[in-house]
């Protein structure tokens, strides 16, 4: 009796221990779920029509062969977007506003110039997107830019800070597309794997240039400038940072699963058949004849979805980098009257962008090439301020970057240092 009784206690203990291991999943589900946001859309949208057409003329010039450079710029991402949601968490200020308050208001103003400056170019670049995937499936750009800058305009002007984040994070979804034209391209999966983990280095302008695009299109400014002030915005606090770690972790490594399988897609199809591309359209039209129609779709649909997340992100950034610099309201959930610079902001770089796309006989390869170096230059400072910041215990507290995390920010910033230099170097004296 007594051994049945204690089997019965024995079998209730189980049962209550297991419900309770339940109930803390289920809790710690909950609890990443609210914190899930900053890192997946800031990573994600790093894949925008600049960064597809990289990796799209990474995969089409070297096919698999640069695959390495994608995976350190990868792990640079890593370092930097956890470093700018840290410091919006810690300090509650966006990264414009710590610039100017550490470093002095002609630092913040030069720094927000040039950001606005890249970010209407880079937003041209997204409408540019948005066009060419629609004309892809033969729907003219008069038609789909006007409607896409409305829909995302009426998304940021009545979807509230959770509204806009759940379409946000649907619209990611539409990433999983390039996979498709991955697996469709029928790549050579040992020599992906082979240039990933073997890094080689063709000593040409061309490929300088590349591998310098490529670090600027994932680590791109605007992206470390959103993941801060959005962290602000959702007010997460500190004990969310650990989860808000795992957030921006998955992010980085989607974002570079996703240029995996845009450079594979295109280094079985177009490098193979001796191929170029001039952008992520032409990239998509190559792949049906070589891959099939289903890859050409997959491939446009992707880049579509890419173009309206990032559409959507740009002006965002845009509007949370002045108001901070400005000391003025930024948040999703206020109304246009109560914060008009935030809305006023977003919807300027919006109707720019959308006019540029659509003047006649406006030629966007030129904007395009000058954002993205504009882009690589404004890195290097703010990758700088960004670790200034991080080593500044009166700003960080606690949650201050000991000497070993430093040193590895400090690396990153060197490699892209060398990236740039050499690029410079290659582009105004080589041959």
């Amino acid at each position: 009796m007594n051994t049945l009784t204690q089997q019965v206690e024995t079998t209730e203990e189980a049962g209550t221990t297991r419900v309770g291991r339940l109930r803390r999943m289920a809790m710690s589900a909950t609890a990443l779920g609210a914190v899930v946001g900053p890192g997946l859309i800031a990573g994600l949208s790093d894949d925008d029509p600049a960064g597809i057409t990289t990796y799209s003329s990474l995969g089409a010039s070297y096919g698999y062969e640069l695959l390495w450079v994608l995976v350190v710029s990868t792990i640079a991402l890593i370092l930097f977007q956890d470093l700018g949601a840290r410091i919006g968490v810690v300090t509650g200020q966006g990264l414009a506003g710590l610039i100017r308050q550490r470093y002095g208001a002609r630092a913040g103003v030069l720094s927000i110039a040039a950001l606005v400056v890249a970010n209407i170019g880079t937003t041209t670049a997204e409408f540019a997107g948005i066009a060419a995937g629609t004309e892809i499936f033969g729907v003219s750009r008069y038609i789909s830019v006007p409607i896409a800058a409305i829909a995302v305009s009426m998304l940021v002007l009545r979807g509230g800070f959770r509204g806009v984040e759940r379409v946000l994070i649907v619209l990611s979804a539409v990433f999983l597309a390039y996979v498709g034209a991955g697996f469709l391209s029928g790549p050579d999966w040992g020599a992906a794997v082979q240039g990933m983990v073997v890094p080689r280095m063709p000593l040409t302008r061309d490929a300088v240039l590349i591998i310098t695009a490529t670090f600027g299109t994932t680590l791109a400014p605007w992206g470390l400038a959103f993941i801060q002030s959005y962290a602000v915005d959702k007010k997460l606090g500190t004990k969310e940072l650990g989860l808000l770690r795992i957030d921006v972790v998955t992010g980085a490594i989607l974002t570079g699963v996703i240029g995996f399988f845009v450079v594979v897609a295109t280094a079985a199809t177009m490098h193979a058949h001796g191929i170029e591309i001039t952008d992520a359209a032409s990239a998509a039209v190559a792949l049906q004849p070589l891959a099939g129609p289903l890859a050409e779709m997959l491939f446009a649909v992707g880049l579509l979805g890419a173009a309206l997340l990032a559409a959507s992100i740009l002006p965002l950034s845009t509007a949370y980098s002045v108001c901070d610099v400005a000391g003025r309201p930024a948040a999703l959930d206020d109304s246009p009257r109560e914060a008009p610079l935030f809305y006023g902001t977003f919807a300027a770089v919006t109707v720019v962008g959308v006019v540029l796309v659509l003047l006649p006989g406006v030629s966007l390869v030129p904007i395009l090439v000058l954002t993205q170096v504009l882009n690589a230059v404004l890195l290097l400072p703010l990758l700088a301020y960004m670790a200034g910041i991080a080593r500044d215990s009166r700003l960080m507290g606690t949650y201050v970057a000991g000497r070993a995390v430093t040193s590895v920010y400090y690396i990153v910033i060197a490699l892209v240092v060398v990236c740039i230099a050499a690029m410079l170097w290659l582009t105004f004296f080589g041959q």
